[in-house]
């Protein structure tokens, strides 16, 4: 769905660029690095015209491949990406200037689960994981770095007190199902799919519930951006928050558009994915990215060595323009 190969990426951010609108219409492209049910509020913020109403054309796109989003926005093809403010850390620390301005996701969308019958008995979870092999995802996506931060958390050494075996989403079920793996990282809808087919069973550790806030998904934007035209900065932001808090004042709509956006999805691993993700608190209410929120995100990378010095929150967030529209009620 959406996803676009590298060698037609250039030509389709080319094209989204040069359809035509009104006069008064800025046209703009955000990029995303998967499709997902996470990023609803931004879909239903298109969907409902929040953007349109803001003079603004919002093409959303799939670009797949490690930091494909994030290198369109660095080079100028597309105006915004998707993703967790430490990709904005590691373009600062590479001498480039990139900002979250709204956020999206303000939970860890990451849950643990364990093979059917082999999960463990209490909260010790040390103990019970040590020895274990584990499917985190690959290596460098953020289940992945979760899974590496809390086994330190948990007293243990990723190198050497457990088994990762990095595979793709597929791979994951494919490890766990064959006995490969006995622990696993994973998000909805592939969680509950596999519950039912009594793969594993419900996840063991909630991180959304038990990390709190954590920037998870925001939407980032070149500095240049926020200097030379923040008027489309600012309408950005309000078509995001508005469109935040259109999903959950209205789920049944949002449901609808779900089902718009992802058609070859059944209804009940869709119904399954927003009934959990509603539970779970996933999506920021207001669009702030507070303090909190980047101080665990930043642990998380720091911890699995991903990101290599630490970066403060004002260096790549600001939330001028969501403190503003908070403050005038609009």
């Amino acid at each position: 769905m959406r996803i676009l190969s590298k060698g037609l990426m250039a030509v389709a951010l080319l094209c989204a660029a040069s359809l035509p609108v009104s006069a008064e219409t800025k046209s703009l492209i955000v990029a995303e690095p998967t499709h997902g049910v996470g990023y609803l509020p931004l879909y239903v913020a298109v969907n409902k015209g929040y953007f349109a109403a803001e003079g603004l054309d919002i093409k959303v796109m799939t670009l797949e491949g490690g930091s494909a989003h994030t290198n369109a926005v660095l080079s100028g093809q597309a105006f915004s990406f998707i993703g967790g403010p430490e990709h904005d850390a590691f373009a600062k620390l590479k001498g480039a200037e990139l900002r979250s301005v709204v956020n999206v996701v303000d939970r860890g969308n990451v849950y643990l689960v364990a093979a059917t019958g082999k999960g463990p008995t209490d909260k010790n979870y040390g103990p019970y994981l040590k020895g274990k092999v584990i499917d985190p995802g690959l290596f460098g996506g953020t289940p992945n770095s979760i899974t590496r931060y809390l086994l330190t958390v948990w007293g243990l050494d990723p190198k050497a007190d457990v088994t990762l075996t990095e595979t793709t989403t597929a791979g994951i079920l494919a490890a766990v199902k064959t006995g490969a793996a006995t622990v696993a990282a994973v998000s909805e809808p592939m969680m509950t799919q596999a519950i039912r087919q009594n793969i594993w069973a419900e996840p063991f550790y909630n991180v959304p519930k038990e990390l709190g806030p954590y920037a998870y998904s925001t939407l980032n934007v070149r500095l240049e951006s926020i200097q030379k035209d923040p008027d489309a900065v600012a309408g950005f932001v309000r078509g995001v928050i508005k469109g935040l808090h259109e999903t959950y004042a209205h789920p049944d709509e949002a449901m609808a558009i779900a089902q718009k956006e992802f058609p070859t999805m059944a209804p009940e691993d869709l119904k399954a994915t927003l009934d959990r993700t509603f539970a779970d608190q996933l999506w920021s209410h207001d669009g702030m990215v507070s303090r909190e929120s980047w101080t665990t995100a930043q642990k998380v990378v720091r911890g699995a060595d991903i990101l290599k010095a630490d970066v403060a929150y004002d260096d790549i967030i600001d939330m001028q323009f969501v403190k503003s529209i908070i403050a005038s009620g609009k």
